[in-house]
């Protein structure tokens, strides 16, 4: 990482000192063990939690100006998030993935398409009315 100037560092240096210290800090989070979890061991089966991970991080820009080289500038910004995806069952030899399945997804899919299904005639006979109707 980048030492501070002694030179009474201005606000860009200041931004690039900051990110070098949150893309560092991510860093340290962005490795194999952010996305698969300890393995956990119970009565000869073997789960491996797995998470989604996405990370990112923003920049910033700065500027000196005039003879008294006054500095202007800033930025920032990053993150990181991680959510539960499924998990690695390993069981007599065999592996198997199992993904953690959306609740919402479970209910609203299954209920979008009985819609759908009880929709579709209606609007096919409406159709087929409106075009019969024009040939007159």
């Amino acid at each position: 990482m980048r030492e501070a100037s002694h030179g009474g560092s201005g606000a860009a240096e200041l931004s690039v000192q900051l990110l070098e210290r949150m893309l560092y800090k991510l860093g340290e989070h962005a490795r194999a063990a952010t996305i698969f979890g300890v393995p956990i061991t119970v009565d000869a089966v073997t789960v491996i939690p797995v998470a989604r991970a996405a990370f990112g991080f923003g920049g910033g820009l700065g500027r000196e100006s005039g003879v008294d080289k006054i500095g202007e500038g800033g930025g920032g910004g990053g993150g990181m998030d991680v959510r539960p995806w499924g998990f690695i069952e390993i069981h007599g030899g065999g592996a198997r993935y199992r993904p953690i399945r959306d609740p919402w997804v479970d209910v609203v899919v299954p209920l979008a398409a009985i819609a759908a299904g009880l929709g579709a005639p209606r609007l096919i006979r409406a159709v087929l009315r409106l075009r019969r109707a024009r040939r007159r």
